[in-house]
């Protein structure tokens, strides 16, 4: 039974890699959402219309709250953009994450109690993404300093075939950049969710990580968390 802790760790490295290339992909640009018309866009060197996008729900300052989509009587959001978000409602009813099932969330009920929408919305994302196996997202203001947050589809957000320094620039700057709880379980998700080979040592204090060309071996202390890592590269001639 996986708890809300255990669902960041799983999603935390993938929605990494995924937000790199979303970023890549982007460059400079504006977005554009029309939800009634069930519209989003962006622009840029290169315009962007997304099939498909779900929204989750939005995060307020004015009442420090964050409210699911599913809930917000006020946008009455169509159908259609809300059906994810149900489905997560519905895992978080099934295993008791009330951050996943209640309509509405105190920031400061959320782990490392938060004070700013955008802490709340990569919480939730991030979650979200575990449960829906939807791995790109996207979130803005959208007035008082409330933030939307929404998983997008599009080819292009699509990740390309696992690259040696992509992979390994995930693992390296998981460890400085994200609020890990085990690194051991983060690594080895997203080594199987990325489809790399991921084999532990007998007493699971190494993990192997391999790919096309490349070879990542990681060491973790009894904690889970990483003491150790390096890689190594075949060489093309």
């Amino acid at each position: 039974m996986p708890n809300l802790h255990e669902l960041l760790d799983d999603a935390a490295l993938l929605s990494l890699e995924h937000q790199l290339h979303l970023a890549d992909t982007l460059g400079e640009h504006s977005w554009y959402a029309d939800f009634k018309a069930q519209t989003f866009e962006f622009t840029g060197v290169v315009n962007r219309t997304c099939g498909r996008f779900h929204v989750l729900g939005s995060a307020a300052p004015g009442p420090a709250s964050w409210l699911w989509s599913w809930a917000n009587a006020i946008a009455d959001y169509p159908p259609p953009l809300v059906g994810l978000a149900l489905h997560v409602r519905d895992f978080g009813h099934r295993y008791g994450i009330r951050e996943l099932a209640e309509p509405e969330t105190p920031f400061q009920d959320f782990p490392g109690s938060p004070t700013e929408p955008h802490q709340v919305l990569t919480v939730i994302t991030e979650a979200a993404k575990a449960v829906s196996n939807t791995w790109t997202s996207y979130n803005g203001e959208v007035g008082g300093g409330t933030r939307v947050a929404v998983l997008i589809e599009h080819p292009d957000f699509l990740l390309p075939p696992p690259e040696p320094a992509r992979v390994v620039r995930v693992l390296q700057q998981s460890l400085t950049d994200l609020a890990l709880t085990d690194h051991r379980r983060a690594f080895h998700s997203y080594a199987m969710r990325r489809g790399l080979g991921a084999a532990f040592s007998p007493d699971g204090s190494r993990l192997q990580i391999t790919g096309p060309g490349f070879d990542v071996a990681v060491r973790f202390n009894e904690r889970g968390l990483v003491v150790a890592m390096s890689s190594t590269t075949e060489q093309r001639s």
